[in-house]
């Protein structure tokens, strides 16, 4: 199976993927692992990668390419892509954004030691920069792709991590993922989301409204669950 995982900043997409690497014995594609194969074809350091790719947006489409032809060279292969786009440019896969609330996300990444390249006076700064940061991404993406990227329809599966760890958010991931397959096996295709009750639905009023929410328990937790 292929299953792409994109989401919110301060979601946990890196942890998570990790996670999902030990419990089922994925292969992690990563955008830094691309940018490492290109630095390393290049023979320069990642480094003066990362320089390049900032000044010159064509690189944003070789990692576009380069993880659509891993999708399709590797159709057989368990391979779990942790990046931005890569839903869009991969093949089959099984697509999830891994959503968060922003002052859990806040507390996060408040709470991690990111070096000098993000600093944060203040819960309120690192909220209002959060919020810069997602509108430019929706906006960049907009212009390069011709992409909505906060448009749900485009995922398979929403799932909120902002309650559970990562050890649980796998075992929900992977069960949805098996039975998405199977799914599409037979010809069907949807979009399910899977948020925690404490949150609740207000960031999902627009998906509540079209769906009817069920609460189900899974693995110790309850959840709304919506099919659209």
């Amino acid at each position: 199976m292929h299953i792409t995982l994109t989401g919110n900043l301060g979601s946990g997409k890196s942890t998570l993927s990790k996670v999902f690497e030990k419990e089922y014995g994925y292969e992690i594609y990563s955008t830094g692992k691309i940018i490492r194969e290109f630095a390393e074809e290049r023979g320069i350091t990642v480094l003066e990668m990362n320089k390049l790719m900032s000044e010159d947006p064509k690189y944003d489409h070789l990692i576009d390419d380069r993880s659509a032809q891993i999708s399709r060279d590797r159709q057989a292969d368990n391979i779990f892509f942790d990046s931005r786009l890569a839903w869009h440019f991969v093949g089959k896969a099984f697509r999830v954004f891994l959503s968060v609330s922003l002052d859990t996300a806040v507390q996060r990444i408040m709470g991690d030691n990111r070096g000098n390249v993000e600093t944060y006076t203040s819960a309120e700064d690192c909220k209002a920069q959060l919020r810069a940061r997602v509108a430019e991404e929706e906006k960049r993406y907009k212009e390069i792709y011709n992409i909505d990227y906060f448009n749900y329809t485009n995922y398979n599966l929403i799932l909120d991590s902002t309650i559970c760890t990562p050890d649980v958010l796998s075992k929900i991931l992977y069960d949805e993922a098996v039975a998405y397959y199977k799914a599409m096996d037979e010809g069907k295709t949807y979009t399910r989301l899977i948020i925690s009750e404490e949150r609740g639905l207000d960031d999902f009023k627009n998906e509540a409204a079209a769906s009817k929410p069920e609460i189900k328990e899974l693995y110790g937790h309850r959840f709304y669950v919506m099919t659209l």
